[in-house]
């Protein structure tokens, strides 16, 4: 399997497609093509605001610092996000807007197009090894929630630090591992990326 480290020092950061806030973009996917067919950044909310819409796209929010928020979706509903990591997944067409409850908050944005990948997020505990196996048509991105981690397997161990996300998805030249280990202590966000025909 191949594993690309991604610092967190190497965000790119960019305004929100509305532009009433900011993002650390982590990574999208296809890189180069003008529409992406998943997404992970960091959502920098200073101020109480609407958020921007994506038409075709699943979202998933997890509060990753700050004392929460309330999100409004102009249908009624109402959704606490609050310390320390509570989350929600919603729909990219959906119009909502965020209340802060005290002060800005940082949160962690997973979003993909559900007509071409299917995408799973899970919020785990990192003790000792944690095993992914090659799958054809399905990547994984870990990013450490807290603590640290070593990625294993490789040619050489790569360290990440609180913050930091690791792309792992598997090889195309035949004879590579099949299989990557992170070890470590603390917590992770993993989120798994399937093409449709995998699902």
């Amino acid at each position: 399997m191949n594993v690309t480290l991604i610092p967190a020092n190497e965000y790119r950061r960019e305004r929100w497609k509305n532009g009433l806030g900011w993002t650390r973009e982590i990574v999208r996917w296809p890189e180069e093509a003008e529409t992406w067919d998943w997404r992970l950044s960091i959502a920098e909310v200073d101020k109480g605001g609407p958020f921007s819409t994506f038409h075709g796209v699943e979202r998933e929010l997890v509060l990753l610092s700050g004392e929460g928020m309330h999100l409004h979706f102009d249908d009624g509903e109402k959704i606490a996000l609050l310390p320390p990591h509570d989350r929600h997944r919603f729909a990219g067409e959906r119009v909502l807007s965020a209340e802060l409850i005290s002060g800005p908050t940082q949160d962690f944005n997973l979003m993909w197009r559900r007509d071409r990948v299917h995408a799973t997020l899970l919020h785990r505990p990192l003790v000792g090894p944690m095993l992914f196996f090659a799958e054809p048509g399905v990547r994984w991105a870990a990013h450490v929630l807290s603590g640290r981690a070593v990625v294993k397997d490789q040619l050489l161990p790569l360290a990440m630090e609180q913050g930091d996300t690791a792309l792992i998805e598997p090889h195309r030249e035949h004879g590579r591992a099949s299989r990557v280990i992170l070890e470590g202590g603390g917590e992770l966000i993993l989120v798994r990326i399937a093409d449709l025909e995998e699902t």
